[in-house]
């Protein structure tokens, strides 16, 4: 094997052991699988420039969320509380990608979840009751949607006077915007990154580009939402994140 390689697999095997990520059974599915993971998705993902540990956690936790796999999304879960993510934080990831992927999903993975907390006597604390009301919603709505995406906030398939996605997009604004872009555990930075991994993940092409712009109003780099795109690939699969990339080259030339 070539030097170069040799050493991403190296430093791919300790970035993978700092994470707690490493393989826990003793036999391989394939033949050098666990070298080939070790060199592609660690070595050449996870020890990537320009992207923090943490938000790549939460990009992997929005893709993992949104499948079964839940083996996988144990032994992530426990990693992300090693590197600090806070258990609401974590679920809160599953909330988020649930807008995107259904909220099946939401459950799903928050079990999953809890059972990691629970081995680990960590505790949820309990959100604070809210109250608001349905009017309140919508203003915060169009509030958060005017903050993320400037003047294209009301255009395409969120234009106020579309009758065909008016049926549903009222609620969007209500229940996507107004309630879960405001609940406590995520701020709006990780919550985009969020929304990126898993419309990459997803293959909503539409919804990556209107999103990928709108990121750079909210603190993101164009270095930071490549880097979260480049984080779904081991996950969600390559040729999904290289479109993402594509759709978004213009943007973020």
């Amino acid at each position: 094997m070539p030097d170069g390689r040799r050493e991403l697999r190296r430093r791919g095997a300790e970035v993978r052991k700092e994470l707690g990520l490493q393989r826990t059974d003793a036999h391989e599915v394939l033949p050098n699988f666990d070298d080939f993971i070790s060199e592609v998705a660690f070595g050449g993902i996870w020890d990537r420039p320009n992207l923090a540990r943490a938000d790549r956690m939460i990009c992997t936790l929005a893709v993992l969320g949104l499948g079964p796999h839940t083996a996988q999304l144990r032994q992530h879960v426990a990693s992300a509380l090693d590197l600090g993510l806070a258990a609401r934080t974590i679920l809160e990831v599953f909330m988020q990608a649930g807008l995107y992927g259904g909220f099946i999903t939401t459950e799903s993975a928050a079990r999953a979840a809890h059972e990691v907390f629970a081995a680990r006597g960590v505790r949820v604390p309990p959100e604070p009751p809210r109250n608001d009301s349905n009017e309140a919603l919508d203003q915060s709505g169009s509030e958060v949607m005017a903050k993320l995406h400037g003047d294209r906030a009301g255009q395409g398939y969120a234009a106020p006077d579309n009758k065909v996605t008016g049926a549903l997009y009222p609620s969007a604004i209500r229940y996507g915007y107004g309630e879960l872009w405001g609940r406590p555990g995520l701020d709006h930075r990780q919550r985009m990154l969020v929304a990126i991994a898993a419309f990459t993940a997803l293959g909503l092409e539409g919804q990556l580009k209107k999103f990928g712009a709108s990121a750079l109003n909210i603190g993101l780099k164009k270095e930071e939402v490549v880097e979260a795109i480049i984080q779904t690939g081991p996950y969600s699969g390559f040729p999904r994140a290289l479109n993402g990339l594509a759709l978004l080259s213009d943007t973020l030339k």
